[in-house]
């Protein structure tokens, strides 16, 4: 049970590694890709040590230059990919097939195969450009999940919000039974 987790620049860089976590918990291989930019908020958000803490959670770091690898085939089975976070140049090389690196390839792999493609995109406000490159990805059968908090399950940290949004995305990929918490029709105790 393989997955694909991408990781661009977008800001909230800790999504990745909720996502590694889960995704572990879960039981799968995780193979991952790390944009350029992706390195950059990696380290800027959570220090010079982030990238070996998140590769210290997946099976194999895949170059983002390397377009002719495992990842790039729809040979390469796997369950599903989560980009978390989603940059809007991501997400906009996603819409239109700009297979120029191995994260977008890797994701328009998922789309083509009509494998699960979460992609957790990350921006505010949205121009019309972002909304339409969404209603494209949507169309081709990708899931849009902007990273929102679930306030009703009154969180006491980033960490906790963090981990339920990680979870949320995962549990779209049907690895195992669900891990984020659930709305049970009354607010916890609190």
């Amino acid at each position: 049970m393989t997955v694909v987790l991408g990781l661009s620049g977008a800001s909230g860089a800790t999504l990745a590694l909720a996502c590694a976590r889960h995704l572990r918990a879960a039981g799968a291989a995780v193979e991952l890709v790390v944009s350029p930019m992706g390195k950059r908020t990696l380290r800027e958000e959570m220090g010079p040590g982030a990238l070996d803490e998140l590769a210290a959670l997946v099976d194999h770091v895949h170059p983002a230059g390397d377009v002719g690898a495992t990842l790039a085939s729809g040979s390469f089975p796997t369950r599903g990919m989560i980009v978390a976070p989603c940059s809007m140049r991501s997400l906009a090389a996603i819409a239109h097939g700009l297979d120029d690196n191995l994260l977008i390839r890797a994701a328009s792999v998922h789309l083509k195969e009509r494998r699960p493609l979460v992609l957790l995109a990350r921006e505010a406000p949205l121009t019309l450009a972002h909304l339409r490159n969404m209603t494209a990805v949507t169309e081709m059968g990708a899931v849009v999940m902007p990273p929102v908090p679930a306030f009703y399950l009154r969180p006491q940290s980033v960490a906790e919000i963090t981990d339920q949004i990680a979870a949320r995305a995962v549990d779209l990929l049907h690895l195992s039974p669900p891990r984020a918490a659930a709305w049970t029709g009354q607010a916890p105790p609190g």
